[in-house]
């Protein structure tokens, strides 16, 4: 479920003291289409629930970052270093 506030305004952000700034590579499973996609999460976020979101940009894109609930079947953590 959707924060109240991301529900009305897509733009809305938590507040500023309680995200964590990242830099994680991922995969994007794109709505739809079967088709993946890279990107990249440049900050997490924890509802009051506990449920995890992040901040997630598109490579290539020209949309802004956006905040979307993480769910590890549509977005896959890749490495930052070493195989």
């Amino acid at each position: 479920m959707h924060p109240p506030q991301l529900q009305t305004d897509p733009a809305w952000s938590p507040p500023e003291q309680d995200v964590h700034p990242a830099y994680q590579p991922v995969e994007v499973l794109l709505d739809g289409s079967g088709t993946w996609a890279l990107g990249r999460i440049n900050a997490w976020w924890h509802s009051p629930e506990g449920e995890p979101w992040c901040r997630l940009r598109l490579i290539g894109a020209t949309a802004a970052p956006a905040w979307r609930r993480y769910d590890p079947e549509r977005i896959l953590l890749l490495p930052t270093h070493g195989i």
